[in-house]
């Protein structure tokens, strides 16, 4: 049996990096699980991916969730094929690279990442809860991913640390609306994960980024995935408005200890 069995589940975002280990958990956890990307051409590469990890049940279809009527097309595609939707992981998002600092940023660039980071997972997030968790007695559950830059920002990233902040915001607003009517909204905040982006580090400099982490080690994909699975399933059924980190210890410490004085 797997822990989620005859689960519907959606994660934005699922076509790539964290996204794709979110999708092949709940996948092999016994979901069926529909993903999507913000373009035809990342959501097939995504898919392809998770076909060659051994996955070829999931339902891949583009959409960029900052655009209302490919988040309507979207739900209208899992409402004609299961009817239903049980678990909602909002992972999609602007990560506003190359932006630049707030002195030179254009604004319309900073809109662009909260608009997808913040309006976008609300739009989702809504119509989640219109279409398919209001009308099912399993009510549903929500899951965001944040970071841990909405506790300490990091330089030059100032639309991206806005966006995070916002959403740990929006999950606490969410969740002590939604509670009463049996919906639980809760969060993931990471710190470092191991992307494609490390691998065009200098190792130099991977190694200093790995010394802000006291357990020495950013986090892998499947290591988001485990504490996503947990405020997904029932193992978390009495919590709501919480936001869980998972940054090796980041957060915890005041300086790295090659400063630290």
């Amino acid at each position: 049996m797997g822990r989620f069995d005859g689960k519907v589940v959606l994660v934005t975002g699922g076509n790539r990096n964290t996204g794709l280990d979110l999708v092949e958990r709940f996948t092999r956890d016994g979901a069926k699980v529909y993903m999507c990307g913000s373009s035809e051409a990342s959501t097939a590469k995504g898919a392809a991916e998770l076909r060659a990890r051994g996955l070829d049940g999931v339902i891949s279809q583009a959409c960029d969730i900052s655009d209302a009527a490919q988040v309507a097309a979207l739900f209208d595609t899992i409402e004609h094929d299961a009817g239903r939707l049980d678990i909602l992981v909002n992972n999609a998002a602007n990560q506003g690279l190359g932006h630049g600092g707030p002195l030179e940023m254009d604004a319309e660039r900073f809109w662009d990442v909260l608009k997808t980071n913040v309006v976008g997972g609300f739009r989702v997030t809504q119509t989640a809860c219109n279409r398919f968790f209001m009308k099912q007695e399993s009510r549903g559950v929500v899951v965001f991913l944040s970071s841990n830059t909405a506790m300490r920002a990091i330089r030059h990233r100032t639309a991206y640390c806005t966006s995070k902040g916002a959403i740990n915001s929006m999950v606490r607003a969410l969740a002590l609306d939604l509670a009463p009517l049996g919906i639980r909204v809760n969060c993931c905040a990471p710190g470092y994960i191991y992307t494609e982006r490390w691998e065009t580090l200098d190792p130099e400099k991977a190694a200093r980024r790995r010394l802000n982490c006291p357990l020495r080690r950013e986090a892998k994909g499947a290591d988001i995935a485990n504490v996503v699975a947990f405020l997904a399933s029932d193992d978390s059924s009495n919590m709501t408005g919480e936001i869980v980190t998972c940054d090796a210890g980041c957060s915890c410490q005041h300086m790295p200890e090659d400063v630290d004085v």
